[in-house]
């Protein structure tokens, strides 16, 4: 546990640093958000903070190969699979940033970057039910692999609407992911606590932790394109790596539910997936292509309810946190009393979403939070 703590602190600390100098680069290749009619921000602002992100990332990695606790994680090249495939699409990201792709080419990049991953070794081979079903062919692996990296990185991408909301997510998510994926290495290889997966979620936490405090309301950078795009090859990645390669009987001798490696992963991108599925079923029923923006997401919902930005993302960080640990939580207790425990915390967020706590808070007003905040323009 304590490298892994220390991995996220590298990946914090690298990200934390980096940013300002992303966002130096992204002034200066006019990479910044105009304001327009869907946006939420009120100045326009600098996006490349997924350079930041991916510097961390990567920086952390290269410290963990050098650590002997590990060294059986770095004996197959899954793990440069996914670190170079969140490379690719943190440079795809940065060209959308800088010269706004069309859908066609950033989904061709991100097909590409998926199958990257899979050629390295990252693939779906098996669904984790009981009977250990295998999915038939390398290729229909490797589509059902690039499905849900593709899935994964713009169910990401949709959430990423307001100040702080994506990395916040994707950083509680994380960590009630970690959990589960620490707790099934430990319980299955005692000798052994090295994973993949353990790895590759803690720096992907640290990183969002190390971005935060630069993205949150008011926000002085976005993570743009090449942000959300690399939280969400990373997860993915981590995901096939203890989901569509775990063996049920090793779950098994752990004492996991067989249902628990397909339910956790849903659980900690529920809010994400849940956003993108109402957001393509929404425009293809009017009509129109599933990437045509518009402001009806969840987080623009919320807003329309009264909520300040902030407290709308604290929401949402408190919806992903039930259903996250949640599912977390299946690994250790019965099903019993973790549903019991969910509905409980979901009835409280409910009650605090919908309740008359949207008008109080004065510290969580958006006029407060801006209060002595500087705003500097892009340059000319």
């Amino acid at each position: 546990m304590r490298v892994y703590i220390l991995l996220m602190l590298v990946a914090a600390a690298i990200t934390y640093l980096a940013t300002p100098s992303a966002r130096w680069v992204a002034r200066r290749t006019r990479a910044v958000s105009a304001v327009r009619a869907r946006d939420v921000h009120t100045v326009p602002t600098p996006r490349l903070g997924g350079l930041a992100i991916t510097a961390g990332i990567v920086v952390a990695v290269l410290v963990a190969s050098h650590m002997k606790f590990l060294e059986d994680v770095f004996a197959t090249r899954d793990v440069w699979g996914i670190v170079g495939a969140a490379v690719i699409v943190a440079l795809l990201g940065w060209a959308d940033d800088v010269w706004d792709l069309d859908w066609m080419t950033k989904l061709a990049g991100q097909v590409l970057a998926a199958w990257f991953m899979a050629f390295m070794g990252v693939q779906m081979m098996s669904w984790p039910i009981p009977g250990q079903f295998t999915i038939a062919g390398p290729r229909v692996s490797l589509l059902i692999t690039i499905f849900v990296v593709v899935a994964t990185m713009n169910a990401v991408n949709f959430v990423d609407g307001l100040d702080g909301l994506a990395a916040g997510v994707i950083a509680i998510g994380g960590s009630a992911f970690f959990l589960y994926t620490y707790f099934l290495t430990q319980q299955a290889t005692p000798l052994d606590y090295s994973s993949l997966a353990s790895l590759m979620v803690a720096v992907l936490v640290g990183a969002c932790l190390g971005f935060l405090p630069h993205n949150f309301f008011p926000s002085h950078i976005f993570m743009g394109d090449s942000g959300s795009m690399v939280l969400g090859m990373v997860l993915a990645g981590a995901t096939i790596s203890v989901t569509g390669q775990i063996n049920t009987e090793i779950a098994s001798e752990a004492q996991v539910p067989a249902i628990v490696p397909l339910l956790l992963p849903v659980a900690v991108l529920l809010v994400p997936l849940l956003d993108m599925t109402l957001a393509v079923v929404r425009r293809l029923a009017s009509g129109k292509s599933p990437f045509h923006p518009d402001r009806m997401h969840l987080h623009h919902r919320m807003l329309a309810l009264g909520h300040s930005h902030r407290r709308a993302v604290l929401i949402l960080y408190v919806w992903t946190a039930v259903f996250a640990f949640g599912g977390a939580a299946l690994v250790l207790w019965s099903w019993g009393p973790v549903l019991t425990g969910t509905g409980i915390a979901a009835l409280v967020a409910l009650l605090v979403t919908l309740g008359p706590l949207r008008t109080r808070g004065r510290i969580l007003d958006d006029d407060v939070a801006t209060s002595g905040f500087p705003v500097v323009p892009p340059p000319p």
